[in-house]
């Protein structure tokens, strides 16, 4: 950067103003940049930590502090779910048969006025002893209580099925069973719960499970994801994850 300062005529003591004694001084001063300057580097750059150059840089001027974060567009684990390259907390063959056990006996209890129907149906039975020592059991037509109670029986028992395993744990991974032992299914590519409808053809997956005498439910104690059959056909797996 040149600077040049131009100084006033200076007229002598006693003199007339004239071009004689006129002293006219040009001051010219030379600032060199330095070397930094010539860089770019600016003083807002005092005290931060020296950059990489081969590094990638950040568009705004500014490093990032929070280190590398993912490309925009690629695929993060879901929130709450065990990242990628993370082997899931695969549920065991026992906890399993417990959390069928507990939605079993709950599924039973919702079928109890059909057991009642049935056993008051039972009770109308008549056991004859014929002459020749055979014994002939008739049945009379069950009494419109019996018949209700079955029919009311059957309906709850099918409602709690619906709500349990299709949309219960559908939509959340749990049934009442998987969340009293801390038990979660999820879909093994998404990380989240399959819904109500996948879980019922879930359901209807365990037909093949119950080949070959129910070895598919016996898979699971060998199974390196701990999965059935009907969890290979579903692409799902059943973690240990508390309810929260």
């Amino acid at each position: 950067m040149v600077v040049r300062q131009r100084l006033a005529p200076v007229t002598n003591f006693g003199q007339p103003r004239s071009r004689v004694g006129t002293t006219r001084t040009s001051v010219l001063t030379t600032l060199e940049e330095t070397p930094n300057a010539s860089k770019g580097t600016d003083m807002s750059d005092y005290g931060n930590p020296p950059q990489d150059p081969n590094a990638p840089q950040n568009p705004y001027g500014q490093p990032n502090p929070y280190g590398q974060q993912p490309a925009y567009g690629q695929p993060q684990a879901p929130y709450g779910q065990p990242g990628y390259g993370v082997t899931p907390d695969y549920s065991s063959w026992f906890k399993r048969v417990g959390a069928y056990l507990i939605d079993g006996i709950l599924g039973t209890l919702a079928a109890l006025p059909l057991w009642i129907g049935y056993g008051m149906a039972i009770a109308s039975a008549e056991t004859v002893t014929n002459a020749d020592g055979t014994v002939t059991t008739t049945m009379d037509d069950p009494s419109a209580t019996a018949l209700l109670l079955i029919l009311l029986g059957a309906a709850t028992s099918l409602a709690f099925f619906i709500w349990n395993t299709c949309i219960r744990q559908g939509r959340t991974g749990y049934s009442i069973g998987k969340g009293a032992l801390g038990m979660k299914l999820i879909g093994e590519r998404t990380g989240q719960p399959i819904g109500a409808g996948l879980s019922f053809v879930r359901q209807l997956a365990h037909i093949v499970d119950s080949i070959l005498c129910n070895l598919g439910y016996l898979w699971p104690l060998w199974d390196r994801k701990r999965q059935t059959f009907s969890d290979k056909i579903m692409s799902t797996i059943v973690i240990n994850q508390p309810q929260g």
